[in-house]
């Protein structure tokens, strides 16, 4: 298992992903023949299980397409069964600073955290390799990414960034405007761009990236304008509206 977003992000290259709710393995093979570096599993909202995670990240991986996944909460169970399938890195929704704390624990094999060994895994290559040369290898490339969607929590963002094993924050942009009370607010919004921009500032002091979400809009100079306040991986919303949003397009060429 190799972290391909993260050799990116050191190279200084910005990232495009999806968010992937319609348990598809040809859609993700699809989003890599795009281009696209990473898709986001989602197993917080959508109807997919562990099993059909298995095969949605094996369909990552043969196309060379970083899996993340959402979980719902910080259960190291969970946790463990979705890097043993060989996710390189899982999200934490509605994240605070103990969150954290306890999913970089979770994903972490001992003496640095609790995840649970077993060498015949997917992600070990089933045993063949060296064991303790893999723990290594695994706690430093796994990921842990919280997804800040709460005002408290953005607030205390630098809190989370100083976490050892949090190198990557997703803000979600949804959550985020209803706790603002402007629900449905983009960072064209000043509240929503001031928020934004202070989280790559305390991001980039630390030498840490910016995830963020630009809903299904196929609006590339929308995306453009984000990536150029310093955000280094955009999120696309969930493949079935981007997949939606195509189709309306295409049905209003009738009128």
């Amino acid at each position: 298992m190799e972290n391909k977003v993260r050799r990116k992000l050191e190279t200084g290259a910005n990232l495009i992903g999806m968010m992937h709710f319609t348990g598809c393995p040809m859609l993700i093979e699809v989003m890599a023949s795009a281009g696209m570096d990473f898709t986001n599993i989602d197993m917080e909202h959508s109807p997919i299980d562990i099993g059909l995670a298995a095969h949605l990240i094996r369909a990552a991986d043969a196309v060379g397409m970083t899996p993340f996944v959402r979980v719902p909460s910080v259960e190291p169970g969970l946790i463990m069964q979705v890097l043993n399938l060989g996710a390189t890195g899982i999200i934490i929704p509605h994240a605070n600073i103990k969150d954290c704390v306890a999913a970089v624990s979770a994903v972490r094999y001992a003496p640095e955290g609790i995840r649970g060994s077993c060498p015949a895994i997917r992600a070990a290559e089933y045993g063949k390799s060296d064991w303790a040369a893999w723990t290594r290898h695994a706690n430093r490339e796994v990921t842990v990414i919280p997804l800040l969607e709460e005002k408290e929590d953005i607030d205390r963002a630098d809190e989370i960034l100083a976490i050892d094993g949090i190198d990557i924050v997703f803000m979600g942009p949804f959550d985020y405007s209803v706790a603002l009370g402007i629900p449905g607010a983009n960072f064209d919004h000043p509240k929503m761009a001031a928020a934004l921009e202070g989280l790559v500032e305390k991001a980039r002091r630390r030498g840490k990236y910016v995830m963020t979400s630009v809903g299904a809009r196929i609006d590339t100079d929308y995306a453009r304008s984000i990536f150029r306040r310093g955000v280094r991986l955009i999120s696309y919303s969930a493949d079935a509206l981007v997949f939606q949003e195509s189709c309306k397009q295409i049905a209003a060429t009738r009128d």
